[in-house]
C-alpha cells in the first residue's frame, strides 16, 4: 500500500511534527478527475513534505470513465471504488479503508495548502480541536462568483461551522457514525454540525484554518455560469435541504465532467 513519505527537515516556515505523530490518512473523491487530480495530489505531496510521518492518500473512484484511476496509481494512491451517487457514501468508504489515525477529506478538483497538514495534525495532537473545515478560495475571482457567495453565505452563517476541507481523529468520526448517507447533499453541513456538537461535550472546538486555506475549482461556475446560483435561489434552497435527488444530481452527480 503506497504512501507519500516525507524527509526529516521540513523547512518553508512550517512547523514540524515530532515522529511519533500519527499517520494522516487523506480522503479524495474522484468523479472523472483527470483534469484536475494532478494539482491535488501535487499540492497533498507538497504538503506532506512539511511533515515527519508518511501520509496515505486514498482515491475513491466513483463511476469513472476517464483517466482518472491511471492517474491515481501513478502517485501511489491506495485505489477504492464506490459507485453509489451520494458523496456520504462515497467519503464513508474511502475512511473505512484508511489506515491513519487522522483523516483529512479533500476534493479532487482543490489543492489544500503546503502548510495544511502541518497545521491539521498540530491542532488535533493538542488535544483542544475536534477537528474543523478551512476557508475555501476560489481559483479565480468576478462579480458573479462574489454575489454567489453573499447569496450561500446565511446558509453557511446560521450553521456556525466550515467546509471544503474535513481534518478529525478517525474514532470521533466513528463515534458519530461517520457522513450521513440520508443526505443527497449537503452532507457536509451536516457532518460538521454532528462533529462540532461532538467535540464540545469534551470540551473540544471546532477548527477553521484560515492561514492555511483551501482553494477549489470554480468548474461549477465555468459549466452554469458565474450568476446562476444568485439567479436561481429556489434550486439553491433545494440544495441546501438535502433531499432533493433531481437537484443533487443536476448539480454534482449527473454532470459531466
Amino acid at each position: 500500500m503506497a504512501t507519500f513519505d516525507s524527509p526529516k527537515k521540513t523547512g518553508h516556515g512550517c512547523a514540524a511534527l515530532p515522529t511519533h505523530a500519527p499517520k494522516i490518512s487523506v480522503v479524495i473523491p474522484a468523479h472523472n478527475e483527470s483534469a484536475f487530480l494532478p494539482s491535488c495530489l501535487a499540492a497533498v505531496a507538497l504538503a506532506t513534505k512539511r511533515l515527519e510521518i508518511s501520509v496515505e492518500v486514498i482515491v475513491v473512484l466513483n463511476r469513472c470513465s476517464d483517466g482518472t484511476e491511471q492517474i491515481a496509481r501513478s502517485h501511489g494512491c491506495v485505489i477504492v471504488r464506490e459507485d453509489a451517487k451520494n458523496l456520504s457514501t462515497i467519503r464513508n468508504a474511502g475512511v473505512a479503508a484508511a489506515r491513519g489515525d487522522i483523516i483529512v477529506t479533500c476534493d479532487a478538483d482543490s489543492r489544500m495548502h503546503a502548510c495544511s497538514l502541518a497545521e491539521i495534525a498540530r491542532r488535533l495532537e493538542s488535544g483542544r480541536a475536534v477537528g474543523g473545515g478551512a476557508l475555501v478560495l476560489p481559483e479565480r475571482w468576478s462579480l458573479g462568483i462574489i454575489a454567489s457567495g453573499f447569496a450561500i453565505l446565511p446558509y453557511l452563517i446560521f450553521t456556525g461551522v466550515s467546509y471544503g476541507q474535513f481534518w478529525f481523529w478517525r474514532r470521533d468520526f466513528e463515534a458519530i457514525g461517520g457522513f450521513n448517507p440520508d443526505f443527497v447533499s449537503v452532507e457536509d453541513v451536516d457532518f460538521a454540525q454532528r462533529l462540532e456538537a461532538h467535540g464540545r461535550r469534551s470540551d473540544r472546538r471546532w477548527g477553521t484554518l484560515v492561514r492555511t486555506p483551501l482553494i477549489t475549482s470554480c468548474r461549477k461556475f465555468d459549466q452554469f455560469g458565474d450568476w446562476y446560483l444568485v439567479r436561481n435561489p429556489g434550486f439553491v434552497r433545494r440544495l441546501f435541504r438535502g433531499d432533493d435527488r433531481k437537484a443533487a444530481d443536476r448539480f454534482w452527480y449527473d454532470v459531466r465532467s
